[in-house]
């Protein structure tokens, strides 16, 4: 298991699913952690995921520099999340190719560890088309870069009420109807 995608809503069980995949391996655990704490309620969420974690697994905050934070890693290694990461560099007014071009390089990255890389991002791209610009701007480039990670990993799974539902990784291994 090189590379593992979940996708799936707000609270589907993704962070958790990834924790479980990490702790069945005898590896030392590192968790990138994309979040910034720019609100009271981002704070107390980032506090409740610090509490959640073993004491003895390693954590890397950062919101830009993803492919910094991969050669930092060691062992099994969990990437929380693109969503956030993907917010972070819209926010510092990194244009579309500038992404597409950090993700490129970052789910490769993933892809090449030797130790088992657990990705997390959420699937925002099954509800209503925003009214806002920058939200449409944000849906489309993180549903692109979901599919450029989806295009490296090994395993693709969707969480739906805290089940990983197995996503195919290419059309022609669809069977026939």
């Amino acid at each position: 298991m090189a590379m593992t995608l979940l996708l799936g809503g707000a609270a589907s069980g993704k962070s958790r699913t990834a924790a479980a995949l990490v702790a069945r391996t005898a590896l030392p655990v590192t968790v990138i952690a994309t979040a910034e704490a720019l609100d009271d309620e981002m704070t107390a969420r980032i506090g409740r995921h610090r509490r959640e974690r073993p004491d003895d697994w390693s954590v890397i905050e950062e919101p830009l520099d993803l492919i910094g934070a991969l050669e930092r890693a060691h062992g099994a290694t969990i990437v929380d999340c693109l969503t956030l990461w993907v917010s972070n560099l819209l926010g510092y007014d990194l244009g579309d190719d500038e992404i597409a071009g950090r993700a490129a390089a970052a789910a490769k990255a993933c892809a090449a560890r030797p130790e088992p890389t657990i990705v997390v991002s959420n699937e925002v791209g099954s509800g209503i088309v925003p009214m806002n610009p920058l939200a449409r701007q944000y849906r489309d480039v993180l549903g692109r870069v979901n599919a450029t990670f989806a295009d490296e990993a090994d395993v693709v799974a969707l969480m739906v009420a805290g089940r990983a539902v197995r996503l195919s990784t290419m059309l022609t291994e669809l069977e026939d109807p």
